[in-house]
């Protein structure tokens, strides 16, 4: 899986899957700065690949970014490989570059920000996965901070 070279000014959308959820974030490889943008339903398969395939024609993101899921210790689980599975299917379906992320820990980040906001509960599930993108995403930002610099 390949990634931005440096320098260059791009759109990234970043993807927390779950079996009934899809978050979806987005950011610039100038800005570095992620943003939570939308929660997918999962589910059906078509339903799911259509509404990211409107966002994707929308922020014509030049990579995709996908968090993987592990268990604590970082040894994978079953997620792991559904997740590693919808990676390789949505670099297909986008003919994007795909990388995979560690999303460890994302969701109880998310909820415990939503819920610092006032959005917990009820109320923020509906936002949990996208937080959790947007998560991902700027834990990859922060990562590739050094080869995303503009000389």
């Amino acid at each position: 899986m390949t990634s931005i070279a440096g320098g260059t000014d791009a759109t990234v959308l970043a993807f927390d899957f779950g079996m009934r959820r899809i978050g979806v974030a987005v950011g610039n490889t100038l800005t570095r700065v992620a943003h939570a943008l939308a929660t997918i339903d999962a589910q059906p398969a078509g339903t799911r690949y259509a509404a990211i395939a409107r966002l994707v024609d929308e922020w014509q993101p030049a990579q995709l970014i996908v968090g993987l899921p592990t268990h604590a210790d970082g040894t994978p689980h079953a997620m792991t490989v559904q997740a590693r599975a919808f990676a390789a299917a949505l670099g297909t379906r986008c003919a994007l570059p795909v990388q995979l992320v560690d999303e460890r820990w994302t969701s109880e980040l998310a909820r415990d920000e939503l819920a610092a906001a006032g959005r917990g509960g009820r109320r923020g599930r509906a936002m949990r996965d996208e937080k959790a993108a947007q998560i991902i995403l700027q834990a990859w930002f922060d990562e590739e901070h050094d080869s995303l610099r503009t000389p």
